[in-house]
């Protein structure tokens, strides 16, 4: 579905406002409470004093009354937070790299001996309601989404709903109160604050061996229909911006209210930065179809081999959409070497792209 692969599925969820219909409602009103109590993969208990719990979010806030056991993710990257902190859920939303459960090799291990979860698709239309309740879910989360209110209502019907927060473009939570806010909600808030302490410190060890990112400009961008720029709000300009690069100065004025947009050959100057990140169908035919547009291939950041490319069908740039606790130590890996090759000031030196 949208937002990477993307953007053909960027765009997708721009659309997704959904009429669910009424059968979906009943099934889900009909859950009972022997239901709710059905377990999953529980994992490891939840803190003591736990719940009830309550969390704002764009509709409001909802109220966690027990530990949930039958977790469904309908937020794309959700799943990752909800396994790091020793949960496996029972529903996930498939996005990018169509892996078993849509859990990528990054949070493989987090399984343990458990069932992979069932995978609903989200192919720009909404969530699959009357596949959802079918799972008896005791929490829904949607925190990194774009759900609409009449979404919230319906999937609300049959289980506690955890909708994106309202301070942030939908699609733009940071993962650090993604998973904050997912730890709270499953009972472990202080694992969660651990598991970010913990991430941050791998941001704080590659800023501190790699001086030269602190202030120097970057941005993100994807050849889709065009050139589309992604916006401070998305997660990926937030792995450059979390590692001391700045964005360009009119980027979220250029591309509005959104996690991205396309950009007009005009505008291609926000692509002039000291490093361009460019996430690619394929690392040949893609990049020489961009070197070929003349007023790009003029710029600076290519005519002095400032660019980073990453393929966006690999792990590697699955884990750089999703962008979660648990991706981002494996994109950290790759990104890294990467970036310092390309702002070296040495225009010879190439950007070599990960051995995996």
């Amino acid at each position: 579905m949208p937002r990477a692969t993307r953007v053909s599925r960027l765009t997708g969820l721009f659309a997704s406002v959904l009429l669910l219909t009424a059968t979906a409602v009943a099934c889900g009103s009909s859950r009972s409470d022997s239901d709710s109590s059905s377990s999953g993969s529980s994992g490891s208990s939840a803190s003591a004093g736990a719940f009830p719990v309550t969390i704002d979010h764009k509709f409001g806030s909802t109220t966690v009354k027990s530990e949930p056991r039958r977790i469904v993710t309908v937020g794309l990257t959700d799943q990752d937070a909800v396994l790091a902190l020793g949960k496996v859920p029972v529903g996930t939303t498939e996005w990018v790299g169509g892996y078993p459960g849509a859990i990528g090799p990054w949070a493989k291990d987090r399984l343990g001996g458990a069932a992979a979860p069932t995978v609903l698709k989200d192919s720009g239309t909404g969530p699959q309601v009357e596949k959802i309740a079918a799972l008896k879910p005791d929490l829904i989360l949607a925190v990194y989404s774009g759900l609409t209110k009449a979404q919230y209502e319906s999937l609300s019907k049959f289980a506690p709903v955890v909708a994106q927060p309202k301070q942030y473009n939908d699609f733009g939570v940071p993962w650090q109160q993604q998973t904050e806010e997912i730890g709270k909600a499953l009972g472990k808030p202080g694992q969660a604050e651990q598991l970010v302490s913990g991430v941050e410190a791998k941001f704080a060890a590659a800023k501190k061996a790699h001086p030269e990112f602190a202030g120097a400009t970057s941005v993100m961008a994807t050849p889709y229909e065009g050139t589309f720029v992604f916006g401070s709000q998305d997660p990926r300009s937030r792995l450059l911006s979390d590692l001391g690069f700045g964005l360009p100065k009119d980027l979220d004025k250029v591309i509005g209210d959104e996690f991205g947009a396309n950009i007009s050959k005009e505008r291609l100057d926000l692509l002039d930065q000291k490093v361009a990140v460019w996430i690619v169908p394929d690392l040949t035919g893609a990049v020489t179809k961009l070197h070929n547009d003349r007023i790009y291939a003029d710029l600076n950041v290519v005519r002095q081999g400032r660019e980073v490319f990453i393929k966006e069908t690999s792990d590697y740039g699955n884990a750089v959409s999703l962008s979660t606790v648990l991706s981002i130590p494996y994109v950290l890996d790759r990104l890294v070497p990467q970036l310092a090759a390309a702002v070296d000031g040495k225009p010879a030196t190439k950007v070599a792209q990960p051995a995996s």
